[in-house]
């Protein structure tokens, strides 16, 4: 298939693009090189650097005429979107949009895979692990964004027939991770205790995430091209871990000398996260495979390498 991968120079999105290609697929990648890199680029994609609001990335839609959208390009940085929620939303929901009107135009694309979010866009859930079903009420201008995207792809499906499928992810992570971005702890947290850096653990450390590892995510985003994989799935392990577990098992590995210092609660973060994937695996087959230690210590080999 014609393959389409926005942010395909990012972390997650380059390693989608790496697994499309694998799997015999032609795949274009745009990105605006704002945060990915040009360097995680398979060789065998067709690259522009546009970014998805333009009237460029547009244009290229109804030229190439994709089957498959993939959107992994976005503002990632939930903090930043409680600073700027006009910026954040301009980026994740007129993106989106600019998107689905070139789809819209040229008829081609069977299915848009959504890059969501299941870390964000529930809000402090009383129910852990949380299913899809659970009423979403995101705490961030991030996870509402994200939420307004899966709302518009139900439009698009409903209105124009153009299927979708939005992957809410858990907290991923993994190599080519920015550890000097404001999104992924995990990433954080390796490049600091590599430089010699303090950490510093937002609050009391005992908020917690659900860790899914990228060879895990690549994975649900192969198997969403299947007709099965429809409307929204949580993607994540349906385990909690807190913070400062996360730092402890990687200090261990990096940095064994380094001690835990907190710093002040960040506005907009939920206090537990976990999900529910039940669906996407009785749906179109995926669960997670990677246990955390397994999936920390690739994740630590990688920055420890540099690349």
């Amino acid at each position: 298939m014609k393959i389409l991968v926005t942010g395909g120079a990012g972390f997650i999105g380059s390693h989608i693009v790496d697994r499309y290609i694998t799997d015999g697929h032609q795949v274009l990648v745009i990105d605006d090189l704002s945060t990915g890199s040009e360097a995680n680029l398979n060789r065998k994609v067709k690259f522009l650097k546009l970014d998805i609001r333009s009237k460029d990335a547009f244009n290229l839609v109804v030229a190439e005429k994709p089957e498959i959208i993939n959107h992994h390009a976005a503002q990632i940085d939930l903090r930043r979107s409680v600073e700027e929620p006009l910026w954040d939303a301009e980026i994740n929901i007129l993106g989106l949009l600019n998107l689905m009107e070139g789809a819209r135009q040229v008829k081609s694309v069977k299915k848009v895979i959504f890059a969501s979010t299941g870390g964000a866009i529930y809000g402090d859930a009383s129910i852990i692990p949380t299913p899809e079903n659970y009423p979403a009420w995101p705490i961030s201008p991030y996870g509402v964004a994200k939420l307004t995207c899966e709302h518009y792809l139900h439009y698009y499906q409903e209105v124009h027939g153009i299927p979708f499928v939005s992957l809410r992810y858990g907290n991923v992570y993994g190599p080519r991770q920015n550890p000097k971005g404001e999104a992924g702890v995990i990433a954080i947290f390796s490049g600091r205790l590599l430089s010699g850096e303090q950490p510093v653990i937002s609050g009391d450390g005992k908020q917690t995430r659900d860790f899914v590892f990228v060879e895990d995510v690549v994975e649900a985003n192969a198997k969403a091209l299947s007709q099965k994989a429809k409307g929204i799935n949580n993607i994540g392990t349906g385990k909690e871990t807190d913070v400062t577990t996360i730092f402890d098992e990687l200090r261990k590995q990096l940095a064994p000398t380094v001690k835990p210092l907190y710093g002040p609660v960040k506005k907009g973060e939920q206090r537990r996260s976990s999900l529910d994937s039940k669906k996407a695996l009785k749906e179109f087959g995926w669960q997670p495979r990677t246990e955390l230690r397994n999936g920390l210590e690739k994740t630590a080999e990688f920055f420890k390498r540099g690349r």
